[in-house]
């Protein structure tokens, strides 16, 4: 029980996609301009997040990794299929992000309006990735520590745009400088904002500092995932170029 306490308050603060490694960037500036907007994206990426990271684990746990075939039988012991992560986790996701779109669609046509081409570039958001990328690296032991990480991580995305929505909302009204209006006095929000989660490091650590090679790891997958995202969310737009 304090294993998942302490993995959903982590993911959720310490380890927070957007404010810690910066990942699901351009929807978050995209679709922060209201709040009703960013409620429905964020909690379309909860869902995401919560069902693609513990499939994704199983697909990881007994077909990905080395040695994970072995329930097919012995001769199966030294295959190793890890080289297909990227392709059946975004598989994976892509399938979810699509019933994602379906549901909104039927249930929701003015959020789905509002959410335009976002809502299908989930798919190859970075937050969503890396959620499934970091459960590989971290080698969370359990099902139900996948589906926890999956959660607590997608709240933790949530947050950060409803965070960010709210304030684009009241700063409507503020006097800002005209070279800092738009993205520019969002970009120094949210930075002001992720030195203050960073503030929660000690929350669960007690002040002291993680692992070196961890937090070298972490900013090398970091920075594999948003080159391979740039490269698919290139190919989605273009595709719904060419459709319109």
């Amino acid at each position: 029980m304090l294993e998942h306490t302490e993995l959903f308050f982590k993911s959720i603060f310490v380890d927070n996609m957007v404010f810690a490694t910066f990942l699901g960037m351009c929807s978050y500036l995209a679709v922060s301009k209201k709040v009703s907007t960013a409620v429905g994206l964020g909690a379309a990426v909860i869902f995401v997040l919560t069902v693609t990271v513990p499939m994704n684990w199983l697909l990881d746990q007994y077909i990905l990794r080395e040695g994970a075939l072995t329930w097919l039988g012995p001769e199966y012991a030294d295959y190793d299929l890890s080289f297909l992560s990227f392709i059946l986790f975004i598989a994976t996701i892509a399938t979810m992000v699509q019933l994602v779109e379906i549901v909104v669609e039927k249930f929701s046509p003015s959020l789905y309006n509002s959410l335009g081409i976002f809502l299908p570039l989930i798919a190859v958001n970075c937050a969503i990735l890396g959620g499934s990328l970091f459960m590989q690296s971290r080698d969370i032991e359990t099902l139900g520590l996948a589906l926890n990480y999956g959660f607590s991580s997608g709240i933790g995305w949530f947050l950060a745009i409803l965070a960010i929505a709210a304030i684009r909302e009241k700063i409507r009204y503020s006097n800002v400088p005209a070279p800092l209006r738009g993205l520019g006095i969002t970009f120094i929000i949210t930075g002001l904002m992720a030195i203050g989660f960073m503030s929660f490091g000690g929350m669960l650590t007690g002040g002291e500092e993680a692992p070196k090679e961890e937090s070298v790891q972490t900013a090398v997958l970091s920075e594999e995932i948003n080159n391979t995202t740039i490269e698919a969310t290139e190919a989605v737009v273009e595709a719904s170029e060419i459709n319109e």
